[in-house]
Order: structure tokens, then C-alpha cells, then sequence
């Protein structure tokens, strides 16, 4: 647990829910920070626009967190941080993080060599991102396009059997690519809520992989930040956390408790524009 200084606020910035898997994490490594969330769940997908749209979304949605008083801004969105980081950092006063860059460094510490294999979102892997990240730190990624899983999850069918077919049938696809592939890089925010049934099918195969969460990294390269940052700090309690929508506050609660794994019981909408 990294401590806080009094009245630390974290920005953490996504297209929709699955950031708030990134959240879950920071709570728990920085439960004196209070936190601002925004889904921009009205101009959602990201992935099926065009690079300069994706920029001016993302751009829009972490100046409006900045506004709320965010001293920090997590970019809990591997579509925004492939496409639009540099364009946000260049934007925000702010210290600003991403989730991939935490996510390639966490997969070189539990891989020294041999491939590794990065589910993601289409928008994601036609980005290259992953696979300069990993190159990078010394590693060879094969990233692997999975796009039924986000709504799978969204669905919540984090535990029936069609999910575990369609994750086996995408991880037959990609190991028989990648076959000397050790680490499984979870590339995606929604996946950590399926981690549980990646791992029965890598059982049933026979291929136990090294399972990288980028939520899980995104986190603690955050606190990692807070301390070197905020080197004198104080423990604040019961901090604040504010959760904004751009569409439907009532899908944002139903869902987003699944992904924070605890209950979201007010989201503000907002209005960002088009």
C-alpha cells in the first residue's frame, strides 16, 4: 500500500467500464486517494474510429477530469493509450499514465525470453502498440484479436461455457501462430473478469502460461508514481469517489459494479459533445 498525500485526486479515464478494473486495483493500493471516473460510454466504441476522432474523444474526456480536480490521469483504455497518449499527455498539465507500456513491463519481469501472446481488442492489435512496447523491453509479441470477448463480458457470461469455447478456439488460433509462447498478456480491461476461465482452458490444453494483467500493472505503476511524486504523504479516510457517465447512469451502475466488484451507487451524466 502506497500512501497519500491529504486530498490526492486520480483521474482514471476510459471509453467504458472496463477501466474499472484499473480502478479495483488502485483502490486497493491507494485507498487513501480519492478517485474520478469517467466512462465515455455515449461515443463508445472506440475502436471502429479513426485515430484523429479517438485523440479528440480521449482528449476531451481527461481535460473534463482534469477540471474535477484530478492531480493524476490514468488512461484505464488500451484503444486511448495506443492511439492518443502522447496527444493527451502533450495536453494536461498533469502527470499522465497509460496501461500499456506498465503492461509490457510486467511481462518482462515474469519473461525473460520466448514469446509473448497479447489478447486484445481488434482496435488494439491494428495499433502495433503492444508489440513496439514489448520490443522495447526485449520481447517478441504476438498479439491476437479476440473482439466476441468484450461482450461476452458485458453480457455477463464471465462464467458459461460459450465463453470458454470462444476463448479456446481464439487461444488455439494464437499458440499454434506463437507456439513458443510462455506469457499471456491480458490486453484488455474487460479481461481480467475472465481470467479465471482463461486459465481452465489453458489447463485443458495443457498449456500453462504465465497470466500478465495490465490492470493489475497499470496499478501499481500508478502507485509507484504517487510515491515518487508525493514523497511526504498523509493517510486521509473515507476519500471520495465520483463516477461520470456520457449515456445511460443506470447501465453504468448495473455494470460497472461487476467490474469494480463493489456497488457503484451514483454516476452523474455528462455531456462532452460529439
Amino acid at each position: 500500500m502506497t500512501l497519500v498525500p491529504r486530498g490526492l485526486k486520480i483521474g482514471v479515464f476510459d471509453s467504458g467500464f472496463g477501466g474499472l478494473t484499473v480502478l479495483r486495483e488502485l483502490l486497493k493500493l491507494l485507498p487513501g486517494a480519492e478517485s474520478i471516473y469517467l466512462g465515455d460510454t455515449a461515443r463508445l466504441p472506440y475502436g471502429s474510429k479513426s485515430r484523429e476522432t479517438i485523440s479528440r474523444y480521449a482528449v476531451s474526456s481527461a481535460k473534463f477530469l482534469e477540471e474535477q480536480g484530478a492531480d493524476l490521469m490514468v488512461i484505464a483504455c488500451n484503444t486511448a493509450t495506443a492511439l492518443a497518449l502522447e496527444d493527451i499527455q502533450a495536453s494536461l498539465p498533469i502527470p499522465v499514465i497509460g496501461v500499456i507500456e506498465p503492461g509490457a513491463e510486467a511481462a518482462r519481469a515474469v519473461s525473460k525470453d520466448g514469446d509473448v501472446l497479447v489478447l486484445a481488442t481488434a482496435a488494439t492489435v491494428q495499433s502495433g502498440a503492444y508489440t513496439k512496447a514489448l520490443a522495447a523491453v526485449g520481447l517478441k509479441a504476438y498479439e491476437k484479436a479476440c473482439p466476441l470477448l468484450v461482450p461476452l463480458v458485458e453480457e455477463g457470461w464471465t462464467e458459461h461455457p460459450v465463453t470458454d469455447e470462444v476463448i479456446r478456439i481464439y487461444l488455439d488460433e494464437a499458440l499454434s501462430a506463437a507456439p513458443e509462447t510462455k506469457t499471456l498478456l491480458l490486453g484488455c480491461t474487460h479481461y481480467p473478469l475472465i481470467e479465471a476461465a482463461m486459465r481452465r482452458v489453458l489447463e485443458g490444453v495443457g498449456r500453462p502460461l504465465m497470466i500478465v494483467d495490465s490492470a493489475k500493472a497499470t496499478a501499481a505503476a500508478t502507485a509507484r508514481l504517487v510515491a515518487e511524486i508525493f514523497p511526504n504523504v498523509t493517510v486521509i479516510e473515507g476519500p471520495g469517489r465520483s463516477f461520470f457517465a456520457t449515456d445511460s447512469v443506470a447501465k453504468f451502475r448495473k455494470l460497472g459494479a461487476d467490474f469494480l466488484g463493489q456497488p457503484v451507487d451514483e454516476v452523474r451524466l455528462v455531456d462532452l459533445g460529439g
